[in-house]
């Protein structure tokens, strides 16, 4: 392990302290020493006396000016044996020193030696030397760390981070499924490497492009690519760096990072998400001007101010641009608004190549199969699904990847962790019962997409689970989609109605109670998809910071209110009759899938659709590919 040499110093100055004390020690005044040697001898004055006036004393040592004496006692109860004891001498007492001398008693004098005074105060002087030195080293080792107190003049500086010739190891080939945005942002490197092609004919070069997307789609990726395609001084910062506690402080980012761009010119600058900053301006409750509106106000002028910037292309992220200031959205500013949406099926098939490149796959893994397992998967999604495949093919230890550990993955991402399964009894009958009653609705109803597979393995909260795949990306949907859908998510009720009874309905439904309310309020009041006609009664859905959310005014009146209700009922009951009827139609086929499925746990889509054809007809439907 690396030690740092002032980590070291630190630990060592307190030792060297102590070591210099105990050596100090060494060096005390002999009056000192031999008190320490007579320190367990010490006699009263009283005694010294009454030894003098009986001639047992034969010699007297003064220390410290005359404040302390060794004497020598003669014992004779130990044969006249000489022994030093230390006495304090009074303060004044002139007739001592005659009386010693009139006794012919040997007498010496030891001056009062500086040393000890001298070692004292440079004791007393190297402590502070020490703390001070301590103190010096830990702010210097302080100031290095971001945010310390050395940096406290550097507030305004900018954060971004700084390269010549950004090498990120991502290259447009490294991206794939958004064809329409690469291509957007390959004009943007071609601007930077051959200006003059587009200058000719009076093009501009744009000053900003805004990639508006969902999370996990590459908004950061594609940035990363054009850093790595444009061999150009790249400048990449988050938005929430340039917002700070301090008044002015943003702004004073924002005016640096734009000084530094344009001594670098043609350059790029990165900004993610750009919505930390650029939210828009004038929401707060109570007005005023705050430190983010401030450092807003900054940006907008350096991107399209009175001076202007040449060579610098701005590039910023964002997966929420409902709530950008309309000011940074016009062009001048943002002059491109490149859409980077979750990839179709060829998108997707194309990104589980790219990330399939360093795993092993087994032959009969396809991967146009898994792409249409996973409609509505971001790029991010479908990299931490091969991940996730590639764990659990580690944990089983198997050589390669095959397509149950991807269908265990896909579960797992979807539906969270696969639980204990059930013991044989009558609530996993019941449960069976409920999800067959989702799979014998959603196949016999017309337009709902087809049963992927049906499952008794607990996931997450759910008991069991039912997956409808459907055959392709639906941009449209239509009304009889979405009634179909809502029978769909009835048919677990509708069974266990039909087969246990009212009064033994369960809690199960209720995130499908909740599917299916919100599904029927939107087709009665966003979608005009009921007897109220073609009107839209509901907004989406306005944030508090934007001046929404907190004094929102019903746009219609209570009766219009009480109509709504009224439909949103009649939807789901009419939508609870057919699956009912299909229930009751349907019992012998349904018992059958239900021992079926109590025996082997899971039942394929394929299997389902070939024993429920074996009793009824199947409406016709786009063929499912499974």
């Amino acid at each position: 392990m690396k030690i740092s040499w002032r980590i070291l110093l630190l630990w060592t100055l307190p030792l060297l302290m102590v070591c210099f004390f105990l050596w100090q020690g060494q060096f005390l005044p002999a009056s000192e020493q031999l008190g320490n040697s007579a320190a367990n001898k010490r006699i009263t004055y009283g005694r010294f006396l009454e030894y003098l006036d009986t001639n047992r004393v034969a010699g007297v040592d003064l220390y410290e000016g005359g404040r302390t004496a060794i004497v020598e006692i003669v014992n004779p109860e130990l044969k006249d044996q000489v022994q030093q004891s230390r006495v304090d001498l009074p303060t004044y007492s002139p007739g001592l020193i005659a009386k010693i001398r009139s006794s012919h008693i040997r007498i010496e004098s030891h001056p009062i030696s500086n040393e000890g005074a001298i070692w004292g105060f440079l004791g007393n002087l190297l402590f502070p030397i020490l703390l001070i030195g301590s103190l010096f080293f830990l702010f210097r080792r302080s100031s290095n760390l971001p945010g310390g107190p050395g940096q406290a003049m550097s507030f305004g500086k900018s954060k971004a981070r700084f390269q010549m010739e950004a090498k990120t190891g991502i290259m447009f080939h490294d991206v794939a499924g958004i064809d329409e945005a690469k291509e957007e942002l390959q004009e943007v490197v071609t601007f930077l490497k051959e200006p003059e092609r587009f200058t000719a004919v009076g093009a501009k070069i744009p000053k900003g492009v805004l990639l508006v997307g969902p999370p996990g789609t590459g908004k950061t990726l594609l940035a990363k690519a054009i850093a790595g395609e444009a061999g150009v001084p790249f400048f990449s910062i988050s938005g929430s760096e340039f917002v700070e506690m301090f008044v002015g402080v943003g702004a004073s980012r924002v005016r640096d990072l734009f000084k530094k761009a344009k001594e670098s010119a043609p350059c790029l600058i990165f900004i993610d998400e750009i919505d930390a900053v650029g939210r828009q301006r004038g929401a707060g409750i109570g007005g005023g001007n705050d430190e983010r509106e401030q450092t807003l106000n900054q940006l907008l002028t350096e991107m399209d101010g009175f001076e202007g910037n040449t060579g610098i292309i701005i590039i910023a992220a964002t997966n929420r641009p409902d709530v950008l200031d309309s000011a940074l959205m016009r062009p001048g500013r943002f002059d491109r608004q490149v859409m980077v949406d979750a990839p179709d099926f060829k998108g997707r098939v194309e990104i589980l190549e790219v990330h399939a490149r360093n795993k092993k796959l087994a032959d009969d893994v396809s991967l146009k199969s898994v792409a249409r397992r996973t409609p509505g998967f971001s790029g991010a999604d479908l990299a931490n699904l091969l991940n996730e495949a590639a764990i659990l093919t580690a944990r089983r230890r198997k050589e390669a990847i095959t397509t149950l550990e991807i269908d265990d993955s896909i579960d797992r991402i979807v539906a969270g962790m696969e639980g204990t399964p059930l013991v044989d009894s009558k609530s996993k009958r019941l449960i069976a019962y409920h999800e067959v009653g989702h799979a014998i609705v959603g196949t016999l109803v017309k337009d709902h997409d087809p049963v992927q597979k049906v499952t008794l393995i607990p996931r997450g909260q759910a008991r069991g689970l039912t997956w409808f795949t459907p055959n392709e990306e639906q941009g449209l949907i239509t009304k009889t989609q979405l009634i179909a859908r809502i029978a769909g998510a009835l048919g677990g009720r509708a069974a266990e109605e039909e087969v246990f009874g009212y009064d033994e309905v369960t809690t199960g439904a209720g995130s499908d109670l909740q599917q299916v309310s919100d599904v029927a309020r939107q087709m009665v009041t966003r979608f005009g998809m009921s007897d109220l006609g073609p009107l839209s009664l509901e907004n989406s859905s306005s944030e508090v910071f934007l001046g929404g959310g907190l004094m929102n005014r019903a746009e219609y009146s209570e009766e219009v209110a009480m109509k709504i209700d009224n439909q949103v009922r009649t939807l789901a009951k009419q939508s609870h009759e057919i699956a009912k009827k299909l229930i009751r139609d349907n019992r012998e086929v349904i018992d059958r899938l239900v021992e079926l499925l109590i025996e082997k746990e899971t039942i394929d889509g394929e299997e389902l659709r070939k024993i429920v054809a074996e009793y009824t007809y199947i409406p016709e439907k786009e063929q499912f590919i499974s």
